[in-house]
């Protein structure tokens, strides 16, 4: 008897592939379904993700926008404040006509700047906390210079307050 498979045989190599195929699949939709329930989890926890830094600049655009015309100020008086508020409300309007297509043409400007700013905001963050290091270990100064002495040729008395 011969030890080869007949084509008829379901454990032949192609139906090894067609497994391999079908557990590749099965692996990649489980894994498609968890990552789908941990951000369906995360949302319903922690609301919906930002959007990207052009749509965020829009929102902040139109949220300062319906604050200015909708602020009723003092300094205008009874008499000039429709007109002043007209005047805000055009103002406004024509600062959202000139932003708009600022923002539609260059998208991904507004989020190289926003990484540049998480970039300059770490390295600020660096530079404070080795600062404080240094200050709190007293590494800039000699051990002479870490108390203050005063002035000891004044009348007073030196009071020790460490």
């Amino acid at each position: 008897m011969s030890e080869e498979l007949s084509p008829s045989d379901p454990t032949g190599p192609e139906a090894l592939d067609e497994a391999r195929a079908s557990d590749a699949d099965a692996w990649a939709t489980a894994c498609a379904e968890d990552l789908a329930a941990e951000q369906a989890r995360r949302r319903t926890q922690y609301g919906p993700p930002p959007g990207s830094a052009a749509e965020e600049l829009r929102k902040l655009v139109d949220a300062v926008s319906d604050k200015l015309t909708s602020l009723q100020s003092p300094l205008f008086g009874a008499v000039a404040g429709p007109a002043a508020q007209q005047v805000v409300k055009q103002v406004v309007e024509q600062a959202k006509a000139a932003v708009e297509p600022v923002i539609e043409r260059n998208p991904d400007v507004f989020d190289h700047l926003a990484a540049a700013g998480n970039e300059l905001l770490a390295a600020y963050r660096s530079a404070v906390q080795a600062q404080e290091r240094r200050w709190t270990a007293g590494d800039d100064r000699g051990p002479d210079e870490r108390r203050d002495r005063g002035d000891e040729s004044g009348p007073g008395e030196r009071i020790d307050l460490d």
